[in-house]
């Protein structure tokens, strides 16, 4: 039987739990109550104007039942809105709100010092391979995953 250090799964699960620590004590230090998720949700949603929370949940990877409570969260915050579709009375759009602009400009930082802290410890050059190797890691497994990563059909 192999050791736990020898399982791509186990460090993935471990680098997991390492970059959500990061991240929530990078953000938190800021002055931010955001987690990964909703970070990457409120991104998405100013990025794509309008879209559906199933479409939402395709382009960050994230399960289709639970996502809702994530676009919850960002509503009471203030960051997002659901909107009635002017194509369809029975959808909803997702839109950013003007403090979700002001909170995405505010975090960027933050954000981006976690993601440096993640990969401390590898020189710029190892980074940019374990990116490339785990983009074609999960590139090669996304059909596999309960919420695989889904483009935004044209």
């Amino acid at each position: 039987m192999k050791d736990n250090n020898d399982m791509p799964g186990h460090l993935a699960r471990r680098f997991q739990q390492i970059a959500v620590a990061v991240f929530l004590a990078e953000v938190g230090e800021a002055g931010f109550d955001l987690t990964p998720v909703q970070y990457a949700a409120l991104a998405t949603i100013k990025a794509n104007p309008g879209l559906d929370q199933v479409t939402l949940a395709g382009l960050i990877a994230y399960d289709r039942t639970t996502i809702t409570g994530v676009v919850d969260r960002l509503v009471q915050k203030g960051l997002a809105e659901r909107r009635a579709s002017p194509r369809d009375r029975r959808a909803r759009e997702l839109e950013i709100t003007d403090e979700g602009r002001r909170t995405l400009r505010k975090i960027t930082p933050a954000v981006e010092s976690a993601q440096a802290i993640m990969l401390r410890g590898l020189s710029a050059r190892e980074g940019e391979e374990l990116m490339r190797l785990l983009r074609k890691a999960i590139a090669a497994g996304n059909d596999l995953s309960r919420a695989p990563l889904r483009d935004i059909k044209a």
